[in-house]
């Protein structure tokens, strides 16, 4: 236990230290120690007094050890903001949610490398330590260690944790092989509206999985007898069914086709961590997918999610809505290519490096240089639609690049019920956001935007789209309770300071 908490304030000082810059040997010079005693206790390996926390407290200018319980945190941003420098696109964080959830299907280690360190992640870690699974955090690179007992404790699995990521679903498909029954609590995660289960529970029948929900859990009973006869074929084109589905088949002893499956980013990182298990997946990058699966796996595998293309976005977003020449590294160009001939429409300018591959092998990817650009509203409206299409993630950040745009774009948000209406958020900045009804919105610009004081939407994206206006702001904005946007970022505030945005962590005293 004392190892644990050790742990904790261990992982904060580290993040901290990042935070600031400063590497080990720098905080030990602040501490008077040495670099091997930060080290040790950065690990949790070393006991610390209340002494010695609030000096390496007040050397990193951060509340290591707070009295009480620690309030929301919120976002001060202070603009106009023109950004400038070169910034990394970091891993895929649903390629990292899903690659934990199909790390179950291994006997053996899984080292993933450069993992988002995102509020999901932390909150499936603390799921499946919970239920026996060991799992570590090896270094500042983000690499994780994922080793599974012979015997799961679903019994023990950690409710709250659970209920607080929407991705606990992803574990049907990995545990229908490992328990005959078993319970998983409810998912949570982004309000999106009725986004239903049905889909799941009708691509993993085929395999014998039987679901109930009843009384806040999903009781699911597997019967052996039944397997796939014929091609699973997917009502909708979704990313965590098509996920479910195969992992479903990996450890299913023959072969499934799932048809309309999702090629999407985060579908294409499992199919290639399902190739390092020994899987055989074929069609991969088409809406065919064909599984020749194992009886058992047990395999020590390391495995590099690819670069996040909403990340990726995000940041182009960013420097478009300041009007900022920045330099956006590691940009996984295959996920992004409607997105920019999109924005080239709207006269969006911006040089590009020739292609290179990812740390998985075989994703693409380029550097991209973006130019102040003078835009203009698309003749068309901007919709998403599944792989290869405009990702359905994405188009939230057209809401605020149609904002700085001369003339009126039409945005048709059709996936969710009410993620379009958390965009007129953006007219208390300034914009002209109309809601035609919960799934579209008219946006006129150009807009002048001034700062004001905003509580977070519950939806990842809109709540990062309002962030990246009030960068363009005059004066003074506030972001109130923002663990949504750390759900899905990693210090994703300090990144942008680091190309010339002013924003301030607080919390309320």
């Amino acid at each position: 236990m004392t190892q644990d908490y050790l742990g904790r304030i261990g992982n904060l000082i580290r993040d901290a230290r990042k935070h600031r810059g400063l590497t080990q040997q720098q905080l030990a010079d602040l501490l008077g120690t040495s670099q091997s005693a930060v080290n040790r206790i950065e690990r949790g390996h070393q006991n610390l007094s209340l002494e010695m926390l609030a000096r390496i407290g007040s050397a990193l200018d951060s509340e290591i050890v707070a009295l009480g319980a620690g309030g929301p945190t919120h976002l001060r941003v202070t603009g106009p903001t023109t950004l400038s420098g070169t910034i990394d696109v970091k891993s895929s964080k649903n390629a990292g949610v899903a690659l934990l959830c199909a790390s179950l299907l291994n006997k053996g280690r899984t080292t993933l490398r450069k993992v988002a360190r995102i509020e999901e992640v932390n909150r499936l870690l603390e799921v499946l330590d919970s239920i026996g699974v060991q799992t570590r955090w090896l270094n500042d690179n983000n690499d994780l260690e994922i080793v599974p007992p012979a015997h799961l404790d679903l019994a023990n699995i950690d409710e709250d944790a659970a209920r607080r990521t929407r991705s606990i679903i992803m574990f049907l498909g990995p545990l229908l092989h490992r328990e005959d029954v078993f319970d998983l609590p409810y998912a949570g995660g982004c309000n999106l509206g009725d986004r239903t289960v049905q889909p799941h529970m009708a691509a993993l029948r085929p395999f014998g999985l039987d679901v109930k929900a009843t009384e806040g859990s999903y009781h699911a009973q597997v019967n052996r007898t039944i397997e796939p006869g014929r091609p699973i074929v997917l009502t909708e084109r979704g990313d965590t069914v098509t996920e479910n589905a195969l992992m479903a088949a990996a450890l299913h002893p023959g072969t499934t086709v799932i048809r309309n499956a999702s090629s999407n980013y985060m579908v294409q990182d499992l199919c290639f961590y399902l190739q390092r298990l020994g899987v055989r997946v074929d069609g991969i990058g088409s809406t065919t997918l064909t599984v020749t699966g194992l009886e058992t796996i047990d395999v020590d595998v390391d495995y590099a999610p690819s670069e996040d293309p909403i990340e990726a976005m995000s940041l182009l977003a960013a420097a478009i809505v300041t009007k900022s020449e920045i330099t956006i590294r590691r940009v996984p160009i295959e996920f992004l290519e409607i997105e920019l001939a999109t924005l080239e429409e709207m006269g969006f300018d911006y040089s590009r490096s020739e292609e290179y591959v990812a740390e998985n092998g075989a994703t693409r990817l380029v550097d991209l240089t973006t130019k102040k650009s003078d835009l203009k509203a698309p003749l068309d409206k901007i919709h998403p639609m599944p792989f290869p299409g405009l990702n359905i993630d994405n188009l939230p950040f057209f809401a605020v690049i149609a904002a700085v745009a001369e003339g009126q774009t039409l945005l048709h948000d059709w996936v969710y019920e009410n993620r379009a209406i958390y965009l007129t958020e953006l007219t208390k900045l300034g914009a002209q956001v109309k809601l035609l009804d919960p799934h579209r919105v008219l946006v006129e610009g150009p807009t002048r935007w001034s700062g004001t004081e905003i509580v977070c939407p519950p939806a990842l994206r809109p709540a990062v789209v309002i962030l990246l206006a009030m960068l363009a702001s005059k004066g003074t904005s506030v972001l109130r309770s923002t663990y949504v946007i750390h759900r899905g970022y990693e210090d994703l505030a300090e990144r942008l300071n680091t190309l010339g945005a002013n924003i301030v962590t607080f919390r309320d005293i």
